[in-house]
């Protein structure tokens, strides 16, 4: 058997026949992928932005300061002590 007998000339969508579902389509030229994108996306993500801020910002600022304290201490352990050679010649 071959394919093109199978297909008849028909397209990948309309290969079977469906009885009892109504499918509507709507030409690709008939679409506009960014209606409203900076009408209506700009102030949506400026919106969700402040609702948001002061669940997401503060676990970041005490990271970022965990972080900082544990470099700065595991800077100074680095270093020797001075004390400990004061009385070397």
């Amino acid at each position: 058997m071959r394919v093109s007998s199978i297909l008849n000339g028909a397209h990948f969508g309309n290969l079977a026949k469906v009885h009892g579902i109504v499918t509507y389509k709507l030409s690709p030229f008939e679409q506009r992928a960014f209606a409203g994108a900076i009408s209506h996306g700009v102030p949506n993500f400026m919106r969700r932005i402040r609702s948001n801020i002061f669940r997401v910002v503060p676990p970041f600022i005490v990271g970022y300061l965990i972080f900082d304290l544990t470099e700065r201490k595991h800077t100074a352990l680095l270093r020797k002590n001075p004390a400990d050679y004061e009385n070397d010649e």
